[in-house]
């Protein structure tokens, strides 16, 4: 597939048209500052030619004083640019960062499930960076940079005309090497903001996974990895200097033939009275003041080039379809009871590898259904479906006769809850996890979904209590301490339709014993699905489904499907022997 750029013109009408204002403003200021630059070698005649030789103190004072004057607008001028245009491209880099970030949250968990975490984190605070060079100074030197050429171009001219194309052969030839090694550097940009991103993502699952790393004495494994991921970076960043450094090298040589050749072709008309000293010096200098510019442009242009890869990284971002797609979820739940009806619902998360087929079953508002199997056999991604984290393939699931597809998922997510088995703690307080669903909740109602969860019967024993750091993931705590906090964080939440996957999981049996009695609380006039593997902890469920190759094997309650002897059955005796 043909990668999309994002063109010049683009990026103009996105990023540089809506802040016009301010680039104006820079370009203003970058035009008065060029002018300025004008004055010094403009001057360089009138000195040799006039001044010097007539010897006029009082006209010299005043050269003195218009060149000093003009140097002192100059370094306001770059003062002003600054200020304005690099503080207002930061601020674009922080606008963006935002947006990206919250594209990125919008889009669905299958994008999550394909996506290095650290590759994301690389995209949106890397990948934006560039902007600075289309909204910053870089921009509006290079349009400075040409007006520069241009007016010295013309005042050259106005010299030797034949000095003048004669610097302008090695200049056009340098032009072309600039815009063929353009075309070579922006696929290197592109693809090393490629690289960045996966080493990153690697990087960031090395210090999270840390404890397993040692636990197998794997260092030398992932410095192997992490060895090569940056040593294809280094071979990328090699090809871009590679062609950077003809650039250079080649400016380097023509400028210097240029420069030498006007040396000689100007002593030669010097010496037949065809040029003034003062002239050949203001040519020299104006000369410089076109050089610079079209060599700067090189610089400028590299880095433009580099801006436009990232934003293309970005682009492809921004053009995802998010999750909650406007045109289609259209239908707004205004309270739910929490009955779920899934009908002949089929799903696979790729195009020939079904998960579930034909699934069809009813939730009563506020029952507790669970689904049994064994690995593998699809329970997860109903649950998924359930809470609409997946979309299914053919079928259809709705809650209170809303179909799922359609609906706006804030207003279904709002009433929804989870615990997973390896639920996700923040880095910061065991308080503050438990508010993540409700940061706004009364500390009557904290304190009673921590007594619901038994979290007190740890915290009570911590110094500080709720305010106890917990670290990244939850690392300080042990896995019953982590699961009880996300339970209490359901609670809190107060969800009508809940799931649990395995929420005993990694519970000892003191805590499970706790556990299950808030758990029995925290389902009562919820709709509940539960997914277990401990098939003893749902004797009571209203509803058991047992799925098997995605396929619902058996259902019924625990007593029905043991009087069944079928599947539920046998995994029930061969756990009881366990």
């Amino acid at each position: 597939m043909k990668e999309k750029r994002v063109s010049i013109l683009k990026a103009f009408q996105t990023i540089i048209w809506p802040r016009r204002n301010l680039v104006f403003i820079g370009l203003i200021l970058i035009i008065i500052s060029k002018a300025a630059s004008f004055v010094a070698p403009m001057s360089l005649k009138y000195l040799m030619d006039d001044i010097i030789p007539n010897k006029d103190i009082p006209l010299l004072k005043l050269l003195v004083g218009i060149v000093i004057a003009a140097i002192l607008i100059q370094a306001v001028t770059s003062f002003l640019l600054t200020r304005i245009l690099s503080v207002q491209a930061q601020f674009m880099i922080s606008e963006l960062r935002a947006q990206v970030q919250k594209k990125v949250l919008s889009l669905p968990i299958r994008f999550f499930d394909n996506t290095k975490s650290g590759e994301l984190v690389s995209r949106i605070m890397t990948d934006v960076e560039g902007v600075r060079n289309l909204i910053g100074t870089g921009l509006v030197q290079l349009v400075g940079g040409s007006v520069t050429a241009i007016v010295a171009l013309i005042l050259l001219l106005g010299i030797s005309p034949s000095m003048t194309l004669f610097a302008l052969i090695p200049l056009c030839i340098f032009a072309f090497i600039a815009l063929k090694a353009f075309k070579v550097i922006r696929p290197i940009f592109r693809t090393r903001g490629k690289i960045n991103a996966e080493v990153t993502g690697r990087l960031t699952e090395t210090l999270g996974g840390i404890r397993v790393i040692k636990g197998f004495n794997a260092e030398k494994q992932e410095h192997s990895v992490f060895e090569e991921g940056v040593h294809r970076l280094y071979e990328n960043v090699k090809k871009s200097l590679t062609a950077t450094a003809i650039m250079t090298s080649s400016s380097t040589f023509l400028l210097g033939v240029a420069t030498t050749g006007i040396m000689g072709l100007g002593g030669y008309k010097i010496m037949m009275d065809e040029l003034t000293v003062g002239e050949f010096l203001t040519f020299t200098f104006l000369l410089g003041l076109m050089i610079a510019p079209i060599v700067q442009m090189s610089n400028i242009g590299s880095q433009l080039t580099e801006a436009l890869a990232g934003l293309d990284r970005t682009e492809e971002l921004m053009n995802m379809v998010p999750e909650a797609r406007e045109e289609e979820r259209t239908e707004v739940i205004p309270d739910i009871l929490g009955h779920v009806v899934f009908e002949k619902v089929s799903f696979a998360y790729e195009e020939d590898k079904v998960v579930l087929e034909d699934i069809s079953f009813e939730v009563n508002p506020g029952s507790v259904i669970a689904l049994v199997g064994s690995s593998g056999s699809g329970k997860s991604t109903i649950a998924g479906l359930a809470a609409s984290f997946l979309i299914p393939r053919s079928g259809k699931i709705t809650v209170d006769g809303y179909n799922l597809s359609n609906v706006q998922l804030e207003s279904y997510r709002k009433h929804l809850g989870v615990v997973l088995q390896d639920d996700f703690l923040f880095e910061g307080t065991i308080r503050e996890n438990i508010l993540f669903p409700r940061p706004e909740a009364s500390e009557a109602e904290l304190t009673e979904a921590v007594r619901s969860a038994y979290v007190d019967e740890f915290t009570d024993r911590f110094e500080n209590g709720l305010d106890t750091l917990i670290g990244e993931r939850g690392i300080k705590l042990s896995g019953g301490q982590r699961q009880r906090i996300a339970i209490a964080r359901a609670i809190l939440a107060d969800p009508k339709v809940l799931i649990l996957d395995e929420a005993t999981s990694n519970l000892d049996t003191e805590s499970e014993a706790l556990i299950q009695k808030s758990l029995a609380a925290l389902t009562a006039g919820r709709t509940t699905f539960v997914i277990a593997h401990r098939l003893s902890t749902i004797r009571k469920a209203d509803q058991i489904l047992v799925v098997e190759d995605g396929r619902i094997a058996e259902r019924g309650t625990h007593d029905d499907l043991i009087a069944k002897e079928g599947r539920y059955y046998h995994l029930f005796t061969y756990q009881a022997r366990i």
